[in-house]
């Protein structure tokens, strides 16, 4: 087979040209070698399928790790190698979020109580975003078609829409919904009421508190130290669901456990595809600088374009990109009142008015290109999500007082906030200041709750020490809805991700109500979408199975030669040593 030798130019490297050439005349001259010589290019190309699930380590997310081993053990079970990399929360989200650096992944999405966040999360425009912006790369124009039109549709036409929509998803499985977890905290009801006023995974639920005779400081214990490292609203790797956010700045609207409240606007008014809205008189900033219907549509369009118009393509914020997509113009009309145009129906455009109101004065500058000294930024960087935004200067009803990284951030009372004013049936802050004191564990944010250090562990606790938890005439265990629910990501940029045929058999490998029971003790709710239990359809409730990916085993064990049959029927191979191959 001498006349099948790749040909060479002169400079040593191979030529396309001749290699087209050699293989003609390999064709004519050499017909016995063909099939040889595919067969040895193919086996070349047939490798197992080797995979590495990213996720957080242990003091990041106990639940995630837990997760991403019991899944690689079935993996591995059905002919996957699998490697599994625990990374920090920042380094993690940015991995997701930013790079897109992932074949799966095991996490906590923030969800959301209206199910338009899958807008976001899952349309092909958003696919070259950062953020919680369509992180998997999936790309499927029906599942496009449906999430536009839950947008469109009338409001009593919409749950019909949503119902369409989850069953697509579901039939596609761009990600896996594993389970919805159940939020605890411990609270000191000694020395405050009205816990169960607002939830304490917003900023609404640390207003309106009452407090005990002389008690004047709000101490929370937290298990993650990002909120003292960073304070930009608009960095997905540093913020969860907005806790401290919402204490810090204000939105026109307040979303309260799925309703929607006035907020910083006074009212609000829904008129054929427009929002008039009125907003409240002499609303300052942190640093006494006026709150200005202009400071609002400078918001909207910095949010949609943190460049301002100044760069080729526009460089979306990391956050809230869903939500200010509904909004297509922005007009002021004078200097407390705005007309917002929107093409969505009423629901997904009352909800545009839930984003952060940021300082004109403040932010405008950040709209530079991001100069991070020894460090190269993708063109359209903007400073706006690179800075750390050290002191957050919002108009909220707390304002930054101090910090210690990795240790405290203490907020003071704003007492110019007009949740304070006569007149204003909305919670306000009722304590001079709040301290977040940092504390890595579950465990030990527990103990400075029980020893009267702390007031609340204000991230959920680890569901493996709930049963432990000890209440007294003094605390108790504060239990709150959740719409975060944990997941199995795929990156559909890369094969065989990209197949929904792999992705459905994977996720009939998943047995959720066992891994309730094993890695959440029970404190989850197994699911089949992700949406919260008020839209979930009939066609996908929980009854013992998910109704669409049904697991191929019993009690975790997977059955093998099911799983291996699945695979096969789904066009991948096995070899005789029982791995999965797939082409490369």
């Amino acid at each position: 087979m001498t006349e099948g030798r790749l040909a060479r130019n002169d400079g040593g490297q191979f030529s396309r040209r001749a290699v087209l050439a050699t293989t003609g005349g390999l064709t004519v001259g050499t017909s016995g070698c063909v099939r040889q010589v595919r067969s040895i290019v193919n086996r070349e190309e047939i490798e197992q399928l080797s995979l590495t699930i990213t996720t957080l380590p242990a003091d990041g997310d106990r639940e995630s790790i837990r997760l991403a081993r019991d899944l690689a053990t079935v993996f591995e079970a059905v002919g996957i190698d699998v490697s599994i990399e625990m990374r920090s929360n920042e380094e993690f989200l940015r991995a997701i979020l930013i790079n897109n650096d992932f074949d799966v992944y095991v996490g906590n999405h923030p969800g959301g109580t209206d199910p338009d966040f899958l807008y976001e999360a899952l349309h092909s425009v958003y696919t070259d975003e950062s953020g919680w912006q369509n992180p998997f790369g999936y790309t499927n124009l029906v599942v496009d078609d449906l999430l536009e039109t839950q947008r469109t549709v009338d409001t009593d036409e919409r749950a019909d829409a949503v119902t369409d929509l989850l069953e697509a998803i579901a039939r596609e499985q761009p990600f896996v919904p594993i389970c919805a977890p159940e939020e605890h905290r411990l609270v000191r009801t000694d020395r405050f009421d009205g816990w169960d006023e607002g939830h304490p995974a917003t900023g609404r639920g640390y207003l309106g508190l009452d407090p005990g005779q002389g008690v004047d400081r709000l101490r929370a214990a937290h298990t993650d130290a990002r909120p003292s490292e960073n304070a930009n609203p608009l960095m997905a790797e540093y913020r969860g669901r907005g806790v401290f956010v919402d204490l810090l700045y204000d939105s026109l609207v307040a979303d309260r456990d799925g309703d929607l409240v006035p907020w910083l606007a006074d009212s609000w008014e829904w008129d054929d595809g427009a929002l008039a809205v009125t907003l409240r008189d002499d609303c300052p900033f942190h640093d006494g600088e006026s709150l200005t219907a202009d400071d609002v549509a400078f918001t909207y369009r910095f949010l949609a374009d943190t460049t301002l118009g100044e760069s080729e393509t526009p460089a979306p914020s990391p956050r809230y990109r869903g939500l200010v997509s509904a909004v297509d113009e922005v007009d002021v009309v004078d200097p407390s009142r705005l007309e917002f145009s929107v093409a969505t129906n009423r629901p997904v455009a009352e909800r545009a008015l839930t984003v952060p109101i940021l300082p004109e004065h403040v932010w405008r500058p950040r709209s530079a290109a991001a100069n991070v000294p020894g460090v190269s930024v993708a063109q359209g960087t903007t400073e706006a999500v690179v800075t750390d935004n050290w002191p957050p200067i919002g108009s909220g009803p707390f304002q930054f007082s101090t910090r210690a990284e990795r240790d405290y951030v203490i907020l003071e009372r704003f007492d110019d906030h007009f949740t304070r004013r006569d007149g204003v049936d909305l919670p306000a802050p009722t304590v001079e200041t709040m301290r977040i004191q940092i504390d890595p564990r579950s465990t030990s944010a527990i103990e400075l709750v029980q020893t009267d250090a702390a007031d609340i562990t204000s991230e959920p606790i680890d569901t493996y020490v709930l049963d432990d938890v000890e209440e007294s005439p003094d605390t108790r265990l504060l239990e709150s809805p959740s719409w975060t629910f944990y997941h199995l990501g795929f990156n559909a940029r890369r094969a065989p991700f990209s197949n929904p045929r792999f992705r459905r058999v994977v996720a009939s490998l998943i047995d959720k109500a066992w891994l309730v029971d094993d890695v959440f003790d029970g404190y989850a709710t197994p699911i089949a979408t992700p949406v919260t239990a008020a839209w979930t359809p009939d066609s996908l409730a929980w009854d013992g199975e998910d109704p669409e990916t049904p697991f191929l085993g019993s009690d975790g064990e997977v059955d093998v030669a099911a799983a291996r049959s699945a695979f096969e029927d789904a066009g991948f191979r096995y070899a005789e040593d029982g791995t999965l191959r797939v082409r490369h």
